[in-house]
């Protein structure tokens, strides 16, 4: 038996890194797919037919989740398409790292957006829906960064914590209708953005992880598929650390 079988999960942010992972584990879950993406068209295309492959249905929609509006018109259509919404990650995401003193409000401001404010959006535009199934798991990815703060990343890391406390009020909120909403708060996760990186840095953050590893976006994914499955039924307003023990 398929943990996700039967169930339609939208994943934002899905067309490579954490979500690709996310979206791809889900569908071998079988769960049907529909994930955004902000530009890499290509990329998009080759990840819905992956996901078709496996047996599920799965659609890719061009949407900014930073934008108030076409949250909720993807919500509408993906209700159109898929005829439900049990599952939400709310995946988007973007740094602009820098020190306070150098920071631009810009960079501030749009960290934010597209962080913590198109978390709102999402969560707004599939309440009615889960509402009406009186079900749903919203799953909003942090990071340790929004647990613990990281010098460099002020508006990441308030973006990220803000996320936390956002789903603890939803948890709070929507729990007697049977909605749960829970975070993933990621440690340094391998993905084509740290590839990147300096070899000797990376190779100092896994020295420094009891794990002595990096993650992979698999990792990320099968805490996901756990919180959107009914094996977490009873688990809402939780933040889990998939972090190798960076914080323990």
């Amino acid at each position: 038996m398929k943990l996700l079988e039967g169930k339609t999960a939208i994943v934002t942010g899905a067309s490579r890194g954490i979500g690709k992972g996310i979206a791809q584990v889900f569908a071998q879950q079988g769960a049907n797919v529909a994930f955004t993406y902000s530009s890499s068209v290509d990329a998009a295309n080759a990840l819905e037919k992956e996901l078709i492959a496996l047996g599920v249905k799965a659609k890719g929609y061009k949407s900014n989740a930073a934008s108030f509006e076409e949250a909720q018109t993807l919500a509408a259509d993906v209700v159109k398409e898929f005829g439900a919404i049990d599952i939400l990650v709310n995946n988007a995401g973007i740094t602009k790292d820098n020190l306070l003193m150098r920071i631009s409000e810009e960079d501030f401001d749009t960290v934010i957006e597209v962080n913590l404010k198109s978390v709102f959006n999402m969560t707004k535009a599939v309440q009615r829906t889960m509402l009406k199934q009186r079900k749903g798991s919203i799953i909003n990815m942090s990071s340790v960064v929004g647990v613990k703060g990281n010098a460099g990343q002020t508006n990441y890391a308030a973006s990220k914590a803000g996320i936390i406390g956002f789903s603890k009020s939803v948890a709070l909120e929507l729990g007697s209708r049977n909605i749960r909403s829970n975070v993933v708060a990621p440690g340094f996760i391998e993905t084509e953005m740290t590839a990147k990186l300096d070899d000797a840095v990376v190779e100092g953050w896994r020295a420094g992880i009891p794990l002595k590893r990096g993650g992979t976006p698999e990792d990320i994914a099968n805490v996901c598929v756990f919180l959107g499955s009914d094996m977490s039924a009873y688990i809402t307003g939780q933040t889990l650390n998939v972090d190798g023990g960076m914080l323990t």
